[in-house]
């Protein structure tokens, strides 16, 4: 391995920590390559650029798994919150059937399961409203780093067709 490799991100192995220091990694080997002369052109090593798309397929797996457990969580932390929401709706029309039974406070009654039918539907909709946007949030994030990861091996790809296509 050469200096440079294990420079890239302070390990003496060469390796990356996770998707995103793949990628930094990746646009260090890019912007630190030697430009060809009266070109745009850059030289990159082949080894280090195929090392690194390859360290980054094994996180990606681990990404993938730790976005199917936030999901995981979220469904769990959403189906907490409708239990609660039903436990505290079947207490609600309880305490009323019992309200009305006294007939005195029957219209305290309704009031009363009215609130807490609000109430349970408000901690419901904040529950359901909060893992939504924790889970909309994480995918965003998986989003950018997938489509970082897609436009470098697609600036790889056009950049070996280039070469491997005969010159006219």
């Amino acid at each position: 391995m050469s200096e440079d490799e294990g420079r890239l991100d302070g390990r003496s192995d060469g390796r990356t920590e996770g998707l995103t220091g793949v990628l930094d990694a990746i646009e260090q080997a890019v912007v630190a390559a030697r430009s060809m002369p009266m070109s745009s052109s850059v030289l990159v090593s082949r080894a280090e650029l195929l090392d690194l798309v390859l360290q980054a397929r094994e996180v990606l797996p681990d990404q993938l798994t730790r976005a199917d457990q936030v999901l995981a969580d979220a469904d769990a932390a959403r189906a907490v919150a409708q239990e609660d929401a039903e436990r505290i709706l079947e207490r609600a029309r309880t305490q009323a059937g019992e309200l009305v039974a006294r007939e005195a406070v029957v219209t305290a009654a309704r009031e009363r399961a009215a609130d807490i039918v609000a109430d349970a539907q408000r901690t419901a909709d904040d529950l359901r409203r909060d893992a939504d946007d924790y889970c909309d949030r994480r995918l965003a994030d998986f989003e950018i780093d997938l489509g970082k990861v897609l436009a470098q091996v697609q600036a790889g790809r056009a950049k070996l067709a280039g070469r491997l296509s005969p010159e006219v």
